[in-house]
């Protein structure tokens, strides 16, 4: 559940640190006293998108913390292990920060993370459930989304997807090579050419490098045997050697060094000179006895490397791509040659609908039963919601052909009164009625999920008296098995709360900013009675407040 919110420099914000409980909260206040102000700051916290207009004015940045419990074991830990996150201790921290320019950042458990990240780890927290929700309802998608997600067949509906493109995939490689025939032949034969003369070539990148070196040596071997000669000549065959003078030299100081032991040092260098230009000599001498002057080598190489450079050329490449360009050309031989067997597409194709009708038959016999539970539980709630004989319908349409999302469309269909047909909710449901079938659709669908923390902002809008009454009962029912915030109007959702917060506006050094206070008893009878009546608050509306908080519990 969510232990504690940290909110800073947010809209109308300037520091709130708050603490939560479990069971069923409601935060209610004025309208406009920013009652949404927590749950949007909290959707930051999340994943959702910001921008630069959550900075309070005047401030560099706005700040969001969130502090989870974090069950042992559970799919978070999980999770939170396998993205390379902290999990010592019993608590996930989400942490949302966002600059006055815009960009944000993010963090899981004190370390950065991406958008995407905190959102998924989001996803295991928290489901927040807004007034938008029941408009989305009325687009088919967003329909078939809940029912795969309220019957645990989101995972497979994203498989069915796969295979059924898959399907397609097959079926337009097959009618593109049954239309492209010639095409392919042509490129096929242009292509088998093109192999044999790459494979002829016999081209490696190793055996390229030694021949341009061996190449280069060849074509100079000359101007080397020329340079190895006089250094020889310089260091011990010629007239001026220095090799001779150095050994006199180094002779005559160790006769010297006799008188005047400080002249060894002198020695004891120029016989190491004298070591190291003997090798030297030693190593030109062994180099210019295997320097050969080879006519024949030499043009074979260089009919070698022009044959090497003509056809890197002719494909515009460099020699070293060409054993890359011998791979790309194979690879698109073989799959010519696959082309150039219906039978085989054919046969690919038929084995990838028989995949997808497979699996899709799977999620058809799923969403069956889940519809059936869903239209019914709906139905029931419809009852208590002001629309006492209505009725509630997950239809599924069979699609021939199949689709991206399965083989049957879904769409809920409604009848709000006992002699109405049914027919899509989007056309018949007035707002009110929509309200009130949205919000049982939400409850009753988070009931079946497993997020520890649900928030309901102003989802019941559209609805008061007896309905409200309900409704208030409903979230309470939730409550005791799940932690619920509710943002609401309504005094008889916020009187079966177990615990109740009040949004107001203060102004402080002629700035207006938000703050919430936690109600006991005596603040939820005024805060309630003024939800009642309005702002003349009276002794009878307080006793009024007083009877809804001592209702007894469902």
């Amino acid at each position: 559940m969510l232990r504690r919110v940290l909110i800073r420099d947010y809209v109308i914000v300037d520091r709130l640190e708050l603490d939560f409980s479990a069971g069923f909260g409601t935060l209610t206040g004025e309208t406009g006293a920013g009652k949404s102000i927590l749950v949007d700051a909290l959707s930051l916290a999340l994943g959702e998108r910001a921008d630069a207009l959550v900075v309070r004015q005047g401030r560099d940045k706005a700040e969001i913390s969130a502090e989870f419990d974090l069950p042992a074991g559970g799919p978070l830990a999980t999770w939170l292990k396998d993205n390379d996150f902290d999990t010592e201790g019993d608590a996930c921290l989400l942490r949302r920060v966002v600059d006055a320019s815009g960009r944000s950042r993010a963090y899981v458990n004190g370390t950065p993370a991406t958008l995407t990240q905190l959102k998924e780890a989001g996803a295991f927290l928290a489901d927040i459930h807004g007034q938008h929700q029941h408009h989305a309802l009325l687009r088919v998608d967003a329909q078939r989304k809940l029912l795969d997600s309220h019957g645990g067949l989101s995972d497979l509906a994203r498989r069915v997807a796969e295979r059924h493109k898959a399907w397609r995939g097959a079926r337009e490689a097959r009618l593109a090579a049954e239309k492209n025939a010639a095409g392919s032949a042509r490129e096929r034969e242009m292509l088998e050419w093109q192999a044999q003369e790459l494979k002829a070539l016999g081209f490696e990148p190793r055996q390229w490098l030694d021949d341009n070196q061996e190449f280069n040596r060849l074509s100079h071997a000359a101007t080397l045997l020329e340079g190895v000669a006089a250094a020889c000549d310089m260091l011990d065959e010629g007239e001026a050697a220095v090799l001779p003078q150095v050994e006199s030299a180094a002779v005559r100081l160790s006769t010297l060094a006799e008188y005047d032991p400080a002249l060894e040092d002198a020695r004891e260098l120029l016989q190491g000179a004298q070591v190291q230009l003997d090798e030297a000599l030693h190593a030109l001498r062994r180099y210019r006895d295997r320097l050969e002057m080879d006519p024949e080598r030499l043009s074979a190489l260089e009919r070698r490397i022009g044959a090497v450079e003509s056809v890197a050329k002719k494909h515009r490449i460099p020699p070293d791509d060409l054993p890359g360009l011998l791979d790309d050309t194979l690879c698109r031989l073989a799959q010519l040659e696959e082309c150039s067997d219906p039978a085989a597409l054919a046969e690919r194709e038929a084995l990838a609908q028989e995949a997808f009708r497979t699996l899709a038959a799977e999620l058809s016999a799923g969403r069956q039963k889940v519809a059936e539970a869903l239209s019914s539980a709906v139905t029931d709630a419809m009852q208590d919601m002001a629309m006492a004989g209505g009725r509630f319908q997950v239809a599924l349409s069979p699609l021939a052909d199949g689709a991206l999302h399965g083989l049957e469309d879904v769409e809920f269909l409604v009848a709000a009164n006992p002699n109405q047909p049914l027919r899509p909710l989007a056309k018949v449901a007035s707002g009110g009625e929509l309200s009130r079938i949205g919000l049982a659709i939400q409850v009753i669908t988070s009931r079946s999920g497993e997020t520890p923390t649900l928030l309901f902002d102003e989802v019941d809008v559209g609805i008061g008296g007896r309905v409200a009454e309900i409704v208030g009962r409903r979230l309470r029912e939730l409550g005791r098995e799940r932690q619920v915030l509710c943002v609401t109007h309504l005094p008889q959702v916020a009187a079966r709360a177990d615990w109740q917060w009040n949004i107001s506006k203060e102004t402080v050094a002629g700035e207006v900013l938000s703050r919430v206070h936690p109600l006991d008893r005596g603040g939820r009878v005024g805060e309630i009675a003024r939800m009642l009546g309005g702002m003349k608050i009276t002794e009878t509306t307080r006793k009024h407040a007083e009877e809804m908080l001592d209702a007894p519990a469902p």
